[in-house]
């Protein structure tokens, strides 16, 4: 049992029995009191509590419940002690008896209800009764006194039973609040939403928890963690996953050998050798290919990309004159990728833009994002974040969820 819980419970009990500190007999007219033959042995009780003799005022608390006589407020007021007493004891099993005592007897004010709610709730987890956690829990935030804390408990106490969709579910509708409320969700909150929705083998669930965290909380693991669980969803293609590693090369989330190699090949096989070069010279610089069959090949396809790249870079004045003078703008997509792939990010942005203005184009979404990175790469976020939001691409979900994760990182 925690400390925390110790010093909740003698705080709830300092509040109800304050009344009668002095005098147990002595109260307000309004208020119930404790009859004249539990009083002695309540006093008692007490005193033996102040005393740190648990033990004692124990005996003397369940001496007033055995009174003939005893009223059902003799009985609140003894439990109440009993409360107080069994926490010092670390007696879980006994305080929760009475604390559900104090519950079922009505005399409780709402806020000592309360108090007496969550302290159940945080017993019962603690004792891996998680049924009995989540319904405390829920009558708690029912009664108006649910707080961060307790949804987490309830949201856990789900899990821990394998109801990952239930955990989920719940804690996500308390962030759905809290949201539209202008409030910022815990970041331990959405961890356990993702973690959940993982458990629950819902993929589609789970990239959104984890949008909600890097939107929150923009850390390197949460972003890794996004783009390879977009990695995994339905659709997506070399071009989609060209898109990911983009993202992930500028979030320094690039880390593993065979990404820095899939990444350039993908990038020599859609035709911008550039990129292929600059990507694998960042993983040799980075010390990724650590194994010799590894730094054999990925210097035979740097080698082969440099040769494309020279080659590229040579032709790209003449292909500007060309695809400047094209009526669609299909020629200038394919300079601007060129000028992206060989960092000229301005030279980028005026192809994209000339060739999405005159239209006629294969994959507009995809140009849009293009549009989007080149600004991005100059610090011109605002702009950016306009071009990835105006990417609507219905028949292709998968890139306009791209273009929102390029729009949160620029954002």
């Amino acid at each position: 049992m925690s400390k925390s819980l110790v010093a909740a419970v003698a705080a709830a009990v300092a509040l109800a029995v304050g009344s009668y500190a002095a005098s147990p007999i002595a109260a307000a007219q309004d208020k119930p009191t404790v009859s004249r033959d539990a009083a002695k042995p309540l006093k008692a009780a007490q005193d033996a509590a102040a005393a740190k003799k648990f033990d004692e005022s124990i005996a003397r608390a369940n001496e007033a419940i055995a009174l003939p006589k005893a009223t059902a407020y003799d009985k609140f007021v003894a439990n109440q002690m009993l409360a107080f007493a069994y926490a010092n004891k670390r007696d879980t099993a006994n305080l929760t008896r009475a604390m559900e005592a104090q519950l079922a007897s009505g005399f409780l004010s709402g806020s000592e209800k309360n108090s007496v709610l969550k302290n159940l709730a945080s017993v019962a987890y603690q004792q891996k009764d998680y049924n009995k956690a989540i319904d405390m829990g829920r009558q708690l935030i029912s009664a108006g006194g649910g707080d961060s804390e307790t949804y987490t408990l309830v949201a856990q106490s789900y899990y821990l039973q394998s109801k990952y969709r239930d955990a989920a579910k719940f804690l996500g509708d308390y962030v759905a609040v809290q949201e539209r409320n202008g409030q910022t969700p815990k970041e331990q909150s959405l961890q356990l939403i993702s973690d959940s929705y993982l458990k629950a083998n819902d993929n589609a669930a789970n990239t959104a928890a984890l949008e909600k965290l890097v939107r929150y909380y923009p850390k390197p693991v949460y972003w890794n963690n996004l783009l390879y669980t977009m990695m995994r969803s339905e659709g997506i293609n070399d071009r989609h996953t060209l898109h990911i590693y983009r993202l992930m090369h500028d979030t320094g989330t690039l880390k593993q050998a065979s990404d820095y190699t899939e990444m350039a090949q993908i990038a020599m096989d859609q035709g911008t050798p550039g990129e292929a070069v600059s990507v694998l010279e960042a993983g040799v610089a980075a010390n990724v290919f650590t194994d010799k069959a590894s730094q054999d090949r990925n210097q035979r396809l740097l080698e082969a990309a440099k040769k494309a790249a020279t080659a590229d870079k040579a032709s790209l004045a003449k292909f500007e004159v060309e695809a400047k003078a094209a009526s669609t703008g299909e020629a200038d997509i394919a300079l601007g990728r060129g000028y992206l792939s060989y960092g000229m990010n301005a030279q980028a942005e005026e192809a994209f833009a000339r060739g999405i203005g005159k239209g006629g184009l294969k994959a507009p979404a995809e140009a849009q994002i293009l549009l989007g990175v080149a600004q991005l790469r100059q610090k011109e976020n605002k702009e950016a974040v306009k071009s990835f939001n105006a990417v609507k691409a219905a028949p292709d979900a998968n890139l306009e969820r791209i273009a929102k994760l390029w729009a949160l990182h620029a954002s």
